[in-house]
């Protein structure tokens, strides 16, 4: 099992049982309970690919997540493969809401206007109400169990009772 995770590790998903995914550790957000930030590439690959690094680097991302990588490998929901340093600047935005869960007995809030944005590693949290044209490009900021993101990498919708924006 791999024990030290650094930047630019890149890991395997397997989303099906003939099709995988890969994702790259990116960064550690402090101010997101000091989680992992990844990056998950768009392609999909054959469960026998034996993908060059580099190809999968220069894939397209799909989106970004807050995670605690180590979980997902003790879980064997992923593997680490290979690394790619990995020292751009990271400048995306994530998106949170305090209409997130429901008391006992309530519905789920389904549309927010209750929105706040931050870059990682940014201790500003931005209340924003409705999200503008800049924000809607904004990541759901939650740290996502490692099921929950084998869910978001297999294009489904996780959690299912967050609220979206419009």
């Amino acid at each position: 099992m791999t024990r030290t995770i650094k930047k630019g590790d890149i890991f395997s998903v397997q989303i099906s049982e003939n099709t995988k995914r890969y994702f790259q550790y990116i960064e550690n957000d402090l101010t997101q309970l000091n989680s992992d930030v990844v990056r998950i590439f768009k392609k999909v690959y054959s469960i026998s690919d034996k993908s060059e690094l580099s190809e999968i680097v220069n894939d397209e991302v799909d989106f970004y997540a807050h995670c605690v990588i180590k979980f997902g490998i003790k879980m064997k929901l992923w593997e680490k493969v290979g690394n790619v340093t990995f020292n751009e600047k990271v400048d995306v935005i994530f998106r949170g809401t305090n209409d997130y869960g429901t008391k006992v007995g309530e519905e789920p809030i389904k549309i927010s206007n209750n929105w706040y944005v931050w870059r990682t590693n940014d201790a500003d949290f931005t209340k924003v109400g409705k999200l503008s044209d800049e924000n809607k490009k904004s990541y759901i900021g939650l740290v996502f169990n490692p099921a929950g993101l084998v869910e978001l990498i297999k294009g489904n919708r996780y959690p299912i009772n967050y609220p979206d924006f419009e």
